[in-house]
């Protein structure tokens, strides 16, 4: 009887190579993972949390109204979306043009946020609004 687990090249049980996720990049995982990060600090405002400082102009210091609730209702549906297509697989004409127009309101968002009078928006978010901007460029560039 053989030992099922190969020491010499993993730890794992089972070490046959799996093929790799057609389109699966870094990037694409990258930009994923930050949308799907705000898109959960969006639900979180959806729901109340006591964050509004950080979040449209920084207006309102603990729980937004509930015209900006809505809001951010929409946007953390819109922030899924935005993850499935980075995440998504083959490159097509209309994927790409969906990530680069993505690309350039992340980029006017930058300025956005750099512009606003709350400090924790232009600390916490007009870097991971540059940082969109340029992964979904770069995922909109890749096969």
């Amino acid at each position: 009887m053989t030992n099922p687990i190969n020491y010499r090249t993993s730890a794992t049980i089972d070490s046959t190579p799996t093929p790799r996720r057609p389109g699966l990049t870094r990037t694409g995982v990258t930009a994923t993972a930050l949308l799907l990060g705000v898109g959960s600090f969006q639900t979180a405002l959806a729901l109340g949390a006591p964050w509004g400082r950080f979040a449209w102009g920084g207006a309102h210091e603990g729980t937004l109204p509930d015209n900006l609730r809505v809001a951010s209702t929409v946007s953390s549906v819109v922030y899924a979306a935005l993850a499935t297509l980075a995440v998504s697989g083959p490159r097509t004409p209309s994927r790409q043009r969906g990530l680069r127009a993505a690309s350039a309101l992340f980029a006017l968002g930058t300025v956005m946020n750099l512009a606003s009078p709350s400090m924790g928006e232009k600390l916490l978010w007009a870097p991971v609004s540059a940082a969109l901007s340029v992964v979904l460029w770069r995922r909109a560039a890749q096969r």
